[in-house]
Protein backbone atom coordinates (compact mmCIF):
# COMPACT_ATOMS: atom_id res chain seq x y z
CA UNK A 1 0.00 0.00 0.00
CA UNK A 2 1.11 3.42 -0.88
CA UNK A 3 2.92 5.45 1.76
CA UNK A 4 0.22 8.23 1.95
CA UNK A 5 -3.12 6.45 1.44
CA UNK A 6 -4.18 9.83 -0.70
CA UNK A 7 -1.96 8.98 -3.30
CA UNK A 8 -5.01 7.14 -5.41
CA UNK A 9 -6.71 10.73 -5.60
CA UNK A 10 -4.04 11.79 -7.94
CA UNK A 11 -2.87 8.60 -9.50
CA UNK A 12 -2.84 8.50 -13.19
CA UNK A 13 -5.33 6.26 -15.22
CA UNK A 14 -6.13 4.98 -18.52
CA UNK A 15 -8.50 7.49 -20.22
CA UNK A 16 -12.15 6.71 -20.67
CA UNK A 17 -13.33 5.27 -23.77
CA UNK A 18 -16.00 8.41 -24.01
CA UNK A 19 -17.92 10.69 -22.19
CA UNK A 20 -21.85 11.03 -22.42
CA UNK A 21 -24.05 14.25 -21.27
CA UNK A 22 -27.33 13.30 -19.11
CA UNK A 23 -28.24 17.04 -19.14
CA UNK A 24 -27.04 20.40 -19.96
CA UNK A 25 -24.85 21.39 -17.60
CA UNK A 26 -21.09 20.92 -18.08
CA UNK A 27 -20.87 18.68 -14.77
CA UNK A 28 -23.91 16.68 -15.82
CA UNK A 29 -22.25 14.05 -17.20
CA UNK A 30 -20.44 10.39 -17.22
CA UNK A 31 -17.04 9.12 -18.35
CA UNK A 32 -17.68 5.21 -19.94
CA UNK A 33 -14.72 2.35 -20.10
CA UNK A 34 -15.74 -0.60 -21.79
CA UNK A 35 -14.89 -4.22 -19.97
CA UNK A 36 -11.72 -5.56 -20.11
CA UNK A 37 -11.44 -8.97 -22.21
CA UNK A 38 -14.28 -11.46 -23.75
CA UNK A 39 -16.86 -12.66 -21.50
CA UNK A 40 -21.03 -12.10 -21.18
CA UNK A 41 -22.70 -8.68 -21.24
CA UNK A 42 -22.70 -7.94 -18.08
CA UNK A 43 -24.60 -4.76 -16.06
CA UNK A 44 -23.61 -1.22 -15.87
CA UNK A 45 -21.71 -0.25 -13.01
CA UNK A 46 -21.49 3.61 -12.18
CA UNK A 47 -19.12 5.30 -9.96
CA UNK A 48 -20.37 7.87 -7.84
CA UNK A 49 -16.80 9.82 -6.46
CA UNK A 50 -16.74 11.39 -2.79
CA UNK A 51 -15.41 14.34 -1.70
CA UNK A 52 -17.78 15.58 1.24
CA UNK A 53 -20.11 16.88 -2.38
CA UNK A 54 -18.01 19.86 -2.87
CA UNK A 55 -16.28 21.01 -6.06
CA UNK A 56 -12.67 20.74 -5.17
CA UNK A 57 -12.72 16.74 -5.65
CA UNK A 58 -14.48 15.37 -8.95
CA UNK A 59 -14.77 12.30 -11.22
CA UNK A 60 -11.04 12.04 -12.27
CA UNK A 61 -9.85 10.73 -8.81
CA UNK A 62 -12.05 7.63 -9.29
CA UNK A 63 -10.32 6.81 -12.29
CA UNK A 64 -8.23 3.75 -10.77
CA UNK A 65 -11.40 1.95 -9.20
CA UNK A 66 -13.08 2.43 -12.67
CA UNK A 67 -10.39 0.85 -14.66
CA UNK A 68 -10.15 -1.76 -12.14
CA UNK A 69 -13.68 -2.79 -12.34
CA UNK A 70 -13.86 -2.63 -16.00
CA UNK A 71 -10.94 -5.14 -16.06
CA UNK A 72 -13.46 -6.88 -13.74
CA UNK A 73 -15.46 -7.48 -17.16
CA UNK A 74 -17.62 -4.66 -16.72
CA UNK A 75 -18.92 -1.65 -18.33
CA UNK A 76 -18.33 1.31 -16.35
CA UNK A 77 -19.70 5.04 -15.58
CA UNK A 78 -17.71 7.73 -13.72
CA UNK A 79 -20.49 9.87 -12.86
CA UNK A 80 -20.43 13.55 -12.46
CA UNK A 81 -23.16 15.96 -10.32
CA UNK A 82 -22.80 19.65 -9.36
CA UNK A 83 -21.26 19.94 -5.70
CA UNK A 84 -21.36 22.68 -3.64
CA UNK A 85 -19.25 25.89 -4.08
CA UNK A 86 -20.21 25.96 -7.37
CA UNK A 87 -23.57 27.36 -9.05
CA UNK A 88 -26.49 24.85 -8.86
CA UNK A 89 -24.67 22.65 -6.32
CA UNK A 90 -26.10 21.42 -3.01
CA UNK A 91 -29.83 21.36 -2.19
CA UNK A 92 -31.08 20.26 -4.59
CA UNK A 93 -28.99 19.75 -7.55
CA UNK A 94 -26.57 17.54 -6.13
CA UNK A 95 -29.07 14.97 -5.60
CA UNK A 96 -31.39 15.71 -8.53
CA UNK A 97 -27.69 15.49 -10.91
CA UNK A 98 -27.12 11.66 -9.49
CA UNK A 99 -30.70 10.39 -9.49
CA UNK A 100 -31.14 11.62 -13.08
CA UNK A 101 -27.90 10.37 -14.22
CA UNK A 102 -28.31 6.74 -12.68
CA UNK A 103 -32.16 6.65 -14.53
CA UNK A 104 -30.26 7.75 -17.65
CA UNK A 105 -26.96 6.37 -17.70
CA UNK A 106 -27.70 2.89 -19.18
CA UNK A 107 -29.59 3.51 -21.78
CA UNK A 108 -26.47 5.99 -22.74
CA UNK A 109 -24.16 3.58 -22.24
CA UNK A 110 -25.93 1.14 -24.68
CA UNK A 111 -25.50 3.44 -27.22
CA UNK A 112 -22.31 4.71 -26.92
CA UNK A 113 -21.04 1.50 -25.86
CA UNK A 114 -23.37 -1.26 -28.15
CA UNK A 115 -22.97 -4.62 -27.25
CA UNK A 116 -20.77 -4.03 -23.99
CA UNK A 117 -23.94 -3.41 -21.42
CA UNK A 118 -26.75 -5.40 -20.54
CA UNK A 119 -30.16 -4.26 -20.34
CA UNK A 120 -30.45 -4.55 -16.06
CA UNK A 121 -30.44 -1.80 -13.54
CA UNK A 122 -26.58 -1.08 -12.71
CA UNK A 123 -25.01 -1.47 -9.83
CA UNK A 124 -23.84 1.73 -7.63
CA UNK A 125 -20.80 1.67 -6.14
CA UNK A 126 -19.97 4.95 -4.47
CA UNK A 127 -17.45 6.01 -1.98
CA UNK A 128 -17.40 8.43 1.00
CA UNK A 129 -19.98 11.00 0.05
CA UNK A 130 -20.88 9.11 -3.10
CA UNK A 131 -21.67 6.39 -0.52
CA UNK A 132 -24.03 8.67 0.48
CA UNK A 133 -25.98 9.65 -2.74
CA UNK A 134 -25.85 5.80 -4.28
CA UNK A 135 -27.83 4.81 -1.01
CA UNK A 136 -30.41 7.63 -1.28
CA UNK A 137 -30.69 7.09 -5.59
CA UNK A 138 -31.65 3.09 -3.84
CA UNK A 139 -33.41 4.70 -1.45
CA UNK A 140 -35.18 7.26 -3.75
CA UNK A 141 -35.58 5.03 -7.16
CA UNK A 142 -34.80 1.47 -6.48
CA UNK A 143 -36.17 -0.40 -9.75
CA UNK A 144 -33.49 1.45 -10.93
CA UNK A 145 -30.72 0.40 -8.87
CA UNK A 146 -29.13 -3.47 -9.15
CA UNK A 147 -27.22 -3.08 -6.40
CA UNK A 148 -25.06 -1.01 -4.34
CA UNK A 149 -21.65 -1.61 -2.95
CA UNK A 150 -21.07 1.46 -0.48
CA UNK A 151 -17.51 2.21 0.75
CA UNK A 152 -17.38 3.86 3.71
CA UNK A 153 -20.39 5.84 3.32
CA UNK A 154 -21.71 8.78 4.88
CA UNK A 155 -24.81 6.73 5.77
CA UNK A 156 -26.67 8.94 8.30
CA UNK A 157 -26.11 13.18 7.20
CA UNK A 158 -27.73 14.06 10.78
CA UNK A 159 -24.91 12.42 12.91
CA UNK A 160 -22.45 13.89 9.84
CA UNK A 161 -23.71 16.69 11.02
CA UNK A 162 -23.62 17.04 14.99
CA UNK A 163 -19.81 15.04 13.97
CA UNK A 164 -19.30 18.53 11.84
CA UNK A 165 -17.42 16.02 9.21
CA UNK A 166 -15.19 18.06 7.02
CA UNK A 167 -16.13 21.43 8.51
CA UNK A 168 -19.26 22.08 8.00
CA UNK A 169 -19.64 19.48 4.64
CA UNK A 170 -23.76 18.44 5.08
CA UNK A 171 -24.38 22.08 6.30
CA UNK A 172 -23.26 23.14 2.89
CA UNK A 173 -25.00 20.13 1.11
CA UNK A 174 -28.64 20.86 2.32
CA UNK A 175 -28.11 24.41 3.77
CA UNK A 176 -28.24 24.06 7.17
CA UNK A 177 -28.80 21.32 10.43
CA UNK A 178 -31.43 19.16 10.97
CA UNK A 179 -33.38 21.15 12.99
CA UNK A 180 -33.69 23.86 10.28
CA UNK A 181 -34.13 21.81 7.85
CA UNK A 182 -35.94 18.48 8.79
CA UNK A 183 -37.83 17.66 5.38
CA UNK A 184 -34.45 17.84 3.54
CA UNK A 185 -32.76 15.49 5.90
CA UNK A 186 -35.86 12.97 5.92
CA UNK A 187 -35.60 13.00 2.41
CA UNK A 188 -31.99 12.60 1.91
CA UNK A 189 -30.40 10.84 4.85
CA UNK A 190 -30.28 7.11 4.61
CA UNK A 191 -30.47 6.75 8.49
CA UNK A 192 -33.94 8.02 7.57
CA UNK A 193 -34.82 5.94 4.77
CA UNK A 194 -34.52 2.33 5.99
CA UNK A 195 -34.79 -0.42 4.73
CA UNK A 196 -33.14 0.13 1.84
CA UNK A 197 -34.83 -2.45 -0.72
CA UNK A 198 -32.07 -2.83 -2.84
CA UNK A 199 -29.00 -5.36 -2.53
CA UNK A 200 -27.00 -3.40 -0.55
CA UNK A 201 -23.28 -4.36 1.14
CA UNK A 202 -21.49 -1.53 2.97
CA UNK A 203 -17.77 -1.84 3.20
CA UNK A 204 -15.82 0.24 5.99
CA UNK A 205 -12.26 0.20 7.53
CA UNK A 206 -11.88 0.25 11.27
CA UNK A 207 -9.14 2.78 10.83
CA UNK A 208 -10.84 5.56 8.75
CA UNK A 209 -10.70 9.12 10.22
CA UNK A 210 -13.01 10.79 7.79
CA UNK A 211 -15.81 8.84 8.32
CA UNK A 212 -15.91 6.98 11.84
CA UNK A 213 -17.26 3.31 11.10
CA UNK A 214 -19.29 3.59 13.65
CA UNK A 215 -21.72 5.47 11.31
CA UNK A 216 -21.58 2.60 8.82
CA UNK A 217 -22.49 -0.02 12.29
CA UNK A 218 -25.03 1.90 13.00
CA UNK A 219 -27.19 2.32 9.38
CA UNK A 220 -26.48 -1.19 9.21
CA UNK A 221 -28.18 -2.58 12.52
CA UNK A 222 -31.04 0.05 11.82
CA UNK A 223 -31.75 -0.61 8.33
CA UNK A 224 -31.79 -4.80 9.63
CA UNK A 225 -34.11 -3.97 12.10
CA UNK A 226 -36.67 -1.90 9.35
CA UNK A 227 -36.49 -5.28 7.49
CA UNK A 228 -33.56 -4.61 5.35
CA UNK A 229 -31.08 -7.01 4.22
CA UNK A 230 -27.84 -4.65 4.32
CA UNK A 231 -24.52 -6.06 4.92
CA UNK A 232 -21.59 -4.77 6.54
CA UNK A 233 -17.85 -5.81 5.94
CA UNK A 234 -15.65 -4.44 8.13
CA UNK A 235 -12.07 -4.06 7.41
CA UNK A 236 -9.99 -4.00 10.62
CA UNK A 237 -6.48 -2.43 9.13
CA UNK A 238 -8.26 -0.47 6.49
CA UNK A 239 -8.43 3.68 6.44
CA UNK A 240 -10.55 5.58 4.06
CA UNK A 241 -9.04 6.02 1.17
CA UNK A 242 -7.93 2.59 0.86
CA UNK A 243 -11.64 1.32 -0.68
CA UNK A 244 -11.06 2.87 -3.46
CA UNK A 245 -7.19 1.99 -4.44
CA UNK A 246 -6.83 -0.99 -6.27
CA UNK A 247 -3.50 -0.98 -5.19
CA UNK A 248 -4.20 -1.16 -1.57
CA UNK A 249 -3.81 -4.08 0.59
CA UNK A 250 -8.39 -3.96 1.31
CA UNK A 251 -8.62 -4.37 -2.86
CA UNK A 252 -9.09 -8.19 -2.82
CA UNK A 253 -12.10 -7.54 0.01
CA UNK A 254 -13.72 -4.68 -2.14
CA UNK A 255 -13.95 -7.07 -5.12
CA UNK A 256 -15.15 -10.03 -2.97
CA UNK A 257 -17.41 -7.30 -1.51
CA UNK A 258 -18.60 -6.42 -5.06
CA UNK A 259 -19.15 -9.94 -6.34
CA UNK A 260 -21.33 -10.80 -3.62
CA UNK A 261 -23.51 -8.10 -5.04
CA UNK A 262 -23.42 -10.71 -8.03
CA UNK A 263 -23.88 -13.76 -6.76
CA UNK A 264 -27.09 -12.16 -5.16
CA UNK A 265 -28.95 -11.40 -7.72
Amino acid sequence: MPADPRAVLSRPAPAPDVTVSYGDHPDQVADLRRPVGSGPVRQLVVVVHGGFWRAEYDRRHTGPLAAALAALGHPVAQLEYRRTGQPGGGWPGTLTDVLAGVTELPRLAAEALPGDVAARPPLLVGHSAGGHLALYVAATAPGAVGGVLALAPVADLAEAYRRDLDAGAVAALLGGGPAQFPDRYAATDPRSLVPIRTRTVVVHGARDEQVPVAMSRAFVAADRTAGGEARLVELPECEHFGLIDPESVAWPQVTAAFRSLLEDR
